[in-house]
């Protein structure tokens, strides 16, 4: 089922209540699930619908490369049915927890589905892949199966309902998948470059034909040296490079300096706007949806750019889109 450093089959079985004189997950009445990043929490939520209770441990502006377990969030851990994860080294911090955790309790790395010929490589870490796969509909449709998958697995009673909410699901990715191609194709070319201030939109630019430079590397922890500061200034007075972005889950000092870097050499840069990286918008909006984060970050990069966009993104449901000057 594509399903990375899932626990061993006899945990499994014991959850599902397959080894004899053991309760079954199943006969409960929704399984208590625990999900790390905002956009794994969603799309488990989203799947699982009525069938399942999601506490997510980061929220919004949240940085899961920083993130450190509390006692609160190890005992919801210890307790649920299942776990849930993105892996490829994002949650860096709980990784040593929830691989012990998974001798216990079925837990799954979910963005460790996509196949390894799809995956971008980590330059700051040797044999480490990029984690960033929810930039990408195309690779984000490989966590969504094996969320389903993974649903199906602990508590089988229910395939029909988990496979369902998949399928619709996943017909909404496609269809966010084609608004993304078109707004973005309608930013000229010359224009197609992405500055921002870590490097988490590498799958995006890969999917979409955008050169993207971030700040910093793809782990926040990475700190951004006066060199790349200068070199960054560089292309930007080279290249007329007239808008960058802010990240909602980074600090903006880094862009900042780029600003005044330019304007020091007589070129003039905007901010484009905040972009989701890795973490989702506030909580209850459209865009604190792993959608609406995505059609969020396409529309203003495309807006700030000189693409087309429409009033309120793909669904006219945006509200927190506007450019910061």
């Amino acid at each position: 089922m594509g399903l990375i450093k899932r626990v061993a089959l006899s945990a499994v079985l014991l959850c599902t209540g397959l080894l004899g004189g053991t309760l079954s997950v199943a006969s409960e009445s929704r399984l208590q699930l625990v999900a790390t990043t905002g956009m794994v929490t969603d799309v488990v939520r989203e799947i699982g619908g009525d069938e399942v209770v999601v506490k997510g441990l980061m929220g919004p502006g949240v940085d899961p490369h920083l993130y450190r377990q509390t006692r609160r969030d190890i005992t919801a851990l210890s307790r649920a049915d299942a776990v849930f994860w993105n892996g490829l080294y994002l949650e860096a911090q709980l990784e040593e927890f929830l691989e012990r955790l998974a001798k216990r309790r079925p837990v799954y790395a979910v963005a460790e589905s996509v196949p390894e010929h799809r995956r971008l490589a980590d330059e700051a870490y040797q044999n480490q892949s990029d984690p960033h796969v929810w930039m990408d509909p195309g690779r984000w449709r490989y966590v969504v199966e094996a969320v389903r998958d993974a649903l199906v697995e602990l508590h089988p009673e229910q395939k029909a309902h988990f496979e369902r909410r998949a399928d619709s699901y996943l017909v909404e990715l496609d269809k966010l998948d084609a608004y993304a191609r078109r707004v973005l194709n309608s930013v000229p070319e010359s224009k197609r470059v992405l500055v921002t201030a870590h490097d988490a939109f590498g799958y995006f630019g890969d999917a979409f034909g955008f050169e993207v430079l971030g700040i910093q590397g793809f782990s926040t922890e990475s700190e951004a040296g006066l060199s790349r500061i200068e070199a960054l200034v560089d292309l930007l007075v080279e290249r007329k490079i007239e808008a960058i972005f802010v990240e909602s889950s980074v600090s903006d000092r880094n862009v900042r300096a780029l600003i005044e870097g330019a304007a020091a050499r007589g070129h003039s840069v905007r901010i484009g706007g905040e972009l989701y990286s890795d973490a989702m918008g506030p909580s209850g909006t459209y865009e604190g949806t792993w959608l609406g984060m995505i059609d969020h970050n396409v529309s203003v990069i495309a807006q700030a750019l000189g693409g087309e966009v429409p009033p309120g993104g793909r669904l006219g449901k945006l509200q927190h889109a506007e450019a910061t000057e």
